[in-house]
């Protein structure tokens, strides 16, 4: 850890790192890990809780005082009423961990009267520790990043993580999918939000978009994010984003470019736009539900049906 740092910043270095070695020890042979569901496609492992449980003894071994919201355990360790609360996720991209798909990472920031102040993002897999502190910048191990600098939409690397639960409408986001395809060079669904967000921040892709995330999904990246010169909100644009289940970040003009895309996708949308997604839904299922007779071409009146041609013997091979 850096003399440089914030000392909370260390603290949480040190923490993620911890959790991290959980990590690369159990992916060695990640097929004995025992594995449970918490609901469809949504798992949860041993080393999940193992790491968790490391970053909490390090958290609240420096800052006895301070709270704790991590995905696992919730609110059940810490100080209840603290302004200072850190944010955790253990290990986020869980499934592809599972599966010996090396794209997971470690995310912790400390939020304090509501608002990110410290944020650690670490991949254990390459070892690289992206961080943050308000004011500080946004730095990949040693070195200080920015966001990309890309301004048109059409020459965009954009991540995105696709609905994986029922109830998640899957339909809506095809939609919205559909549409950002339409208007950038590539979409990527790595399975990590918060090393996605950590990517925007390094500029290794411009833009990203996600719904029904938590919190400790988008904490710390949303700071990484923003100390690299990033903007990062809710689909309509609003930066009082966290609780509200939807994100999209980016450099400035491209943040801009995705809101006006995703804005009418947004819960928080008004009426109208609201009623043009939902018109749009009816017409593709209309599309998809109609006769097979009528998606194809009739044959003109009088026209006589084509018959397949035999070939001579000479044409046959």
């Amino acid at each position: 850890m850096s003399s440089n740092l914030h000392p909370m910043l260390n603290v949480a270095i040190k923490a993620a790192r911890a959790a991290g070695a959980i990590i690369n020890r159990a992916a060695l042979d990640v097929e004995s890990v025992r594995v449970s569901v918490k609901q469809t496609n949504d798992f949860v492992t041993e080393i999940d809780q193992a790491a968790e449980a490391a970053i909490i003894e390090t958290l609240l071994t420096a800052y006895p005082g301070h709270g704790i919201l991590a995905e696992e355990s919730g609110s059940e360790h810490g100080a209840k009423d603290s302004e200072f609360v850190w944010i955790i996720d253990p290990l986020d991209g869980t499934t592809n961990f599972i599966h010996g798909f090396p794209v997971y990472c470690v995310s912790i920031a400390l939020s304090v009267k509501g608002k990110v102040e410290q944020a650690v993002v670490y991949d254990p897999t390459r070892n690289d520790i992206f961080c943050a502190t308000k004011g500080r910048g946004a730095y990949m191990n040693d070195r200080r990043i920015r966001v990309a600098k890309r301004t048109r939409l059409q020459e965009c690397l954009i991540s995105t993580g696709f609905p994986y639960r029922p109830g998640d409408k899957l339909k809506t986001y095809l939609n919205m999918l559909g549409e950002v395809m339409s208007q950038c060079a590539g979409v990527r669904r790595p399975g990590a939000a918060a090393l996605d967000l950590a990517y925007v921040a390094a500029g290794f892709s411009d833009g990203f978009f996600e719904s029904n995330l938590k919190p400790w999904d988008v904490a710390a990246g949303s700071l990484l994010v923003t100390e690299a010169g990033g903007l990062i909100g809710n689909f309509t644009g609003e930066a009082d984003f966290m609780d509200h289940g939807e994100c999209v970040a980016g450099n400035p003009r491209i943040y801009g470019q995705l809101v006006t895309t995703l804005g009418k996708y947004s819960k928080f949308a008004g009426a109208g736009d609201k009623a043009t997604v939902r018109q749009a839904l009816t017409d593709d299922a209309a599309a998809t539900d109609a006769p097979a007779a009528t998606q194809t071409l009739s044959r003109p009146r009088g026209a006589r049906a084509a018959h397949p041609v035999t070939p001579s013997p000479g044409d046959q091979t």
